[in-house]
């Protein structure tokens, strides 16, 4: 053949164009599949990540559920350790959530995830008060065109936490200040109304007395000319009454706020019947039938005296109750169960001590009388051993027309309040003046003390 024609047909050879296209689209057809199956494999995967994560989720919160299995099994363990129950419903929660999201009653074996390999592990464990479950998992699904590019499949995992703090198990020891002093008017108009009816008054009681003084006589009966006889022939409250039926209002409270059987129990104690026999009297011993305590503090009365003026009015010893109680109080707990509980005394009182103590008295002696506002010593006592104080400051009243408590209760009367809250525990002290609710004070303080636990995740 002829050089030349040869030459020429290569040469329209190589300007030939029209066979490019389909080699070009064979080369890049791969890359166009492997886009195009990365966008959609990754979408469903992206999908069943969410899925699962959100029954993640919902499976470690609800093997925390508060009125659970497992939260019931782990209040009742008597030290820390894993709540198998809770792990149990918490798988049985997370399959629950993905066959509600698939429609399906299997999920892991619906086809439309088309899933070849699944891990799924819980473990909720309690440490203390707080219970921590841990939700894992790991799910591969098979690609649909990513395998052209030699992916077969993807891996979807992640984890989800949820930490709750149990409500405390907890031991209240009432202890209520009856004193003579706790028998002065509950509020301003009680105080003048007593003063009005004790005008004219016999020799067994004050005139002009805001006080409304128990006065029993040796024999061990009841005065009816003293000025308690006179406060309740007049409808005049006392503060003892208020508190009485304060703390049967409480029992109540305790029994609606409660989430576990058995998680409040209460013991109450006084000061003491009578002034003759001062001394740490148990109202009722403890015990998680609160209907019990609020019968038997329904009926506490104002201390008694033989007569105005006995033993030089020394009835109110902060320093020997406090001691006193400690001794009743068993070491305490943490509050994870009912073999574990917190121990707190709640404490109600004016915060006026009167008491026989020649040595240590924090203000002025009359003779060996000692008159002040709380000694912090002996709360310090409690509190070092782990007990909790909740103090409720039933305000003192300022008496500008008595004698005696401008000589002696008046140089103090700032102090008392200040010495209240700190012999109370961080947080657990209030105060109520005559003319708020000691009921409505008394509640408030018991919620400051028991808290709502936290959920976190």
């Amino acid at each position: 053949m002829d050089p030349k024609v040869v030459a020429r047909m290569l040469k329209k050879f190589l300007k030939d164009k029209s066979g490019n296209f389909g080699i070009l689209g064979a080369v890049a057809i791969v890359p166009i599949l492997g886009m195009a199956g990365m966008a959609i494999d990754f979408t469903r995967a992206m999908q069943l990540r969410s899925e699962l994560q959100n029954a993640a989720d919902a499976a470690v919160v609800g093997a925390l559920s508060e009125k659970s299995a497992g939260m019931i099994q782990a209040i009742n363990m008597s030290g820390d350790g894993s709540v198998k129950l809770s792990e149990a419903e918490g798988l049985s929660l997370f399959n629950a959530q993905l066959a509600k999201g698939s429609g399906d009653t299997d999920p892991v074996a619906d086809s439309d995830l088309d899933i070849n390999e699944r891990s799924v592990s819980i473990s909720v464990n309690k440490t203390g008060k707080n219970l921590r479950a841990v939700l894992t998992y790991s799910m591969s699904i098979n690609t649909s065109l990513l395998h052209v590019i030699g992916k077969e499949s993807i891996k979807v995992s992640g984890k989800a936490v949820a930490v709750y703090q149990t409500q405390s198990f907890m031991d209240f020891y009432m202890l209520l200040d009856n004193t003579p002093s706790m028998g002065v008017g509950a509020t301003p108009a009680d105080v003048e109304k007593l003063i009005q009816a004790t005008k004219n008054v016999s020799d067994s009681g004050s005139r002009n007395c805001a006080f409304a003084c128990h006065i029993v006589s040796e024999q061990g009966k009841e005065d009816k000319n003293s000025n308690y006889n006179v406060a309740r022939n007049v409808g005049a409250t006392i503060r003892i009454d208020v508190v009485a039926k304060a703390v049967a209002a409480l029992t109540e409270e305790a029994e609606k706020q409660q989430s576990y059987s058995n998680q409040f129990r209460m013991a109450a104690y006084t000061f003491g019947k009578t002034a003759m026999d001062v001394k740490l009297l148990q109202v009722a011993d403890l015990t998680d039938n609160l209907k019990k305590i609020k019968n038997a503090t329904d009926k506490i009365e104002l201390m008694s005296i033989p007569y105005q003026g006995y033993n030089n009015d020394q009835q109110t010893s902060f320093d020997n109750v406090l001691t006193k109680i400690s001794e009743e109080i068993t070491a305490p707990g943490n509050g994870s169960s009912s073999a574990s509980p917190e121990k707190i005394v709640f404490f109600v009182s004016d915060g006026v001590g009167d008491s026989y103590k020649p040595r240590g008295c924090t203000e002025k002696l009359s003779g060996s009388r000692c008159q002040e506002p709380i000694d912090l010593v002996y709360c310090t006592a409690l509190k070092d051993r782990g007990i909790k104080i909740a103090a409720l400051y039933t305000t003192y009243l300022p008496l500008p027309n008595n004698g005696w408590y401008n000589s002696w209760i008046k140089p103090f009367q700032s102090k008392i309040g200040t010495r209240m809250q700190s012999c109370a525990s961080p947080g657990m002290y209030f105060e109520v003046s005559p003319t708020e609710g000691i009921e409505a004070a008394m509640k408030a303080l018991f919620n400051k003390v028991v808290r709502s636990p936290r959920l976190a995740s």
